[in-house]
């Protein structure tokens, strides 16, 4: 038994509304025309080679903006997950998956645990920029797709026209992004200190790295802190730091502690 880990990335629908003007405008609720929508989303387990990927495209534009069949995909994925890795995951992708869900009268999917890379990013680094463009470039050598024929907003546009070409844009960009996500993750994970613990999803009784569940794992002097003495474990695989949860000081020097 392992971890089952997914990255995923979704590409969503622009809200339609009525404004009076383009700057400084706030929206009312009687100006939107259109509520947003997944136009696609890509997928990717860890360790596998296959990127799953689905979009609304090829029914018309009249139903690029209809995502339940594309809801009830991502439902079956985050509720085969127990960790779900996102660049700006906790924030969006997995709030806004949730809100069309709950829209669309599904259940809740079993509860998974979120690993946000940008968040990740910000607290433990002072990176020039937190965003996947930035972090793919600087920690995984790896450019983030650009948008080769349509620029920007009009890619989105495109495709709410059922575009072909454009559709096959965002398949690249939507794909790229899930592959990059994932490389920024592997390349962070050593330095989380609130991962979740991999040695709650395996059967193994000998000690396994807290990060990536590797059973490469060594002793490393001890780790001291406000209420004890702790074994302290290097894995020879990710190279992140664990520490065992048996205190090591004898029970007598515990008693003596002051807190």
């Amino acid at each position: 038994m392992t971890a089952k880990i997914l990255t995923i990335d979704i590409e969503t629908a622009p809200f339609e509304s009525l404004t009076w003007g383009l700057w400084d405008q706030n929206i009312g609720l009687n100006q939107i025309q259109k509520e947003t929508s997944i136009l696609s989303y890509a997928a990717k387990w860890l360790h596998s080679k296959q990127v799953l990927y689905s979009d609304t495209s090829g029914k018309g534009a009249s139903q690029t903006r209809n995502d339940l069949k594309l809801l009830g995909e991502i439902w079956t994925l985050l509720d085969a997950a127990d960790i779900v890795v996102a660049q700006n995951g906790a924030a969006f992708d997995i709030k806004r998956i949730n809100a069309r869900m709950v829209a669309a009268g599904l259940p809740p999917y079993s509860p998974i645990r979120v690993i946000d890379t940008k968040l990740v990013a910000k607290k433990h680094f002072a990176f020039s920029s937190n965003r996947l463009e930035w972090l793919g470039k600087y920690l995984a050598g790896q450019d983030k797709y650009k948008h080769s024929k349509y620029e920007g907003m009009e890619l989105w546009i495109e495709c709410l026209k059922d575009n072909k070409d454009a559709w096959k844009e965002m398949k690249k960009y939507n794909i790229i992004d899930t592959l990059l996500c994932e490389k920024v993750y592997l390349r962070l994970r050593p330095w989380m200190d609130q991962h979740p613990n991999m040695g709650a999803y395996t059967a193994e009784l000998e000690p396994v790295c807290t990060k990536c569940g590797s059973k490469e794992v060594e002793s490393r002097g001890t780790r001291k802190l406000q209420q004890g003495v702790y074994q302290r474990y290097w894995c020879q695989s990710c190279r992140g730091w664990s520490r065992g949860k048996v205190m090591l000081l004898p029970i007598e020097k515990r008693r003596s502690m002051l807190a």
